[in-house]
């Protein structure tokens, strides 16, 4: 799972359960059943013509700082979502780490500086970085401000809400990194390609209800999305009601109740692909107490996207929003 907000509001939960546990058409607005899940691209795609930064630059951080780069030269991007946009911005061969949750293949022989989802800042700061990219959610605090106390300039990107975020947090990056003309050209790229999609997009009177389930099956969590997910705004975009949401859940995620699924009442079921791996596919996803008796349980329409790339809002985001609407509206295979 992404450290975003995601991660930073899915904390104490996850401790409590620790704790007690030890393009198809049609009329239906139902989703197709998912025999398999739709995988995601593992490589990002970078900009025809490489940026040349232009430092020095001073930037606003997110934590209210002015931070000045002076070299680009060894780059440390602290979450998944912004490891994309350095790459896509053709700065990949510049980054000297990632994140965890950087799971595509050109930052995948990159030393991991993250302990689960904790920043290592012993480990950032032993490969003598230039720039560290975090966002307002990276933690813990005490890594964050050792890193910067050694001397590093490290900005902070805004954590992602929504799809509304997407051109504003690869501005603030490029900006960073001293390329805000690569950083136009790949907001309008994303932005051409996000509205390609929902072109697309079939009409329906009724809209698919799909809720967004956070499940690890290996530690016992099971958290249905609400307001607060992150999912609400992919969810909307592609034609679909949020059901955590419409059932009147105002924060980020609560544990899963059959009352609460009942009251959800979705049509479709939206996970994140290791999420459902750690169920045992949709047979375990099903045996969830209150799954099957919800409309999307009984006919086993579940949608997967992979945990890389589902709440990033980033320069992939239009191929999570059109493997949603494939596999939301897409023919039975």
């Amino acid at each position: 799972m992404r450290r975003t907000r995601l991660a930073g509001a899915l904390t104490a939960v996850i401790a409590l359960a620790l704790t007690a546990t030890g393009c198809g058409g049609g009329d239906s607005p139902k989703a197709a059943p998912a025999a398999k899940a739709a995988a995601a691209p593992d490589r990002v795609e970078p900009l025809s013509s490489p940026a040349s930064p232009e430092l020095p630059v001073t930037v606003g951080s997110a934590d209210g700082r002015r931070v000045t780069v002076d070299s680009t030269e060894r780059i440390v991007p602290l979450s998944g979502s912004l490891s994309e946009i350095v790459f896509t911005l053709g700065l990949g061969d510049r980054v000297v780490a990632r994140d965890v949750t950087a799971t595509f293949e050109q930052a995948a022989d990159l030393p991991v500086v993250t302990r689960a989802h904790d920043v290592s800042a012993e480990s950032v700061l032993s490969l003598k970085p230039t720039l560290v990219l975090a966002e307002s959610t990276t933690g813990p605090a005490e890594a964050i401000a050792q890193i910067r106390d050694a001397g590093v300039p490290l900005v902070v990107v805004p954590a992602a809400k929504d799809l509304d975020d997407v051109g504003s947090r690869i501005d603030d990056v490029a900006a960073a990194l001293g390329v805000p003309a690569a950083g136009e050209e790949l907001r309008e790229r994303t932005t051409e390609r996000l509205d390609a999609v929902r072109e697309k997009i079939p009409a329906h009177a009724d809209r698919p209800r799909v809720a967004f389930l956070y499940v690890r099956g290996s530690a016992a969590v099971y958290l249905l999305g609400g307001a607060e997910s992150g999912a609400s705004s992919l969810l909307e975009a592609a034609g679909a009601v949020d059901a955590g949401k419409e059932s009147g859940l105002k924060k980020d995620f609560t544990p899963i109740t059959t009352e609460a699924l009942a009251q959800a009442a979705p049509d479709a079921i939206l996970v994140m692909t290791k999420g459902l791996q750690s169920v045992g596919g949709v047979d375990g996803l099903v045996k969830i107490p209150g799954v099957a008796e919800t409309p999307a349980g009984a006919d086993r329409r579940v949608v997967s996207v992979d945990d890389g790339v589902l709440l990033n809002y980033g320069p992939r985001t239009d191929q999570v929003l059109a493997s949603l609407v494939d596999q939301l509206y897409g023919e039975k295979k």
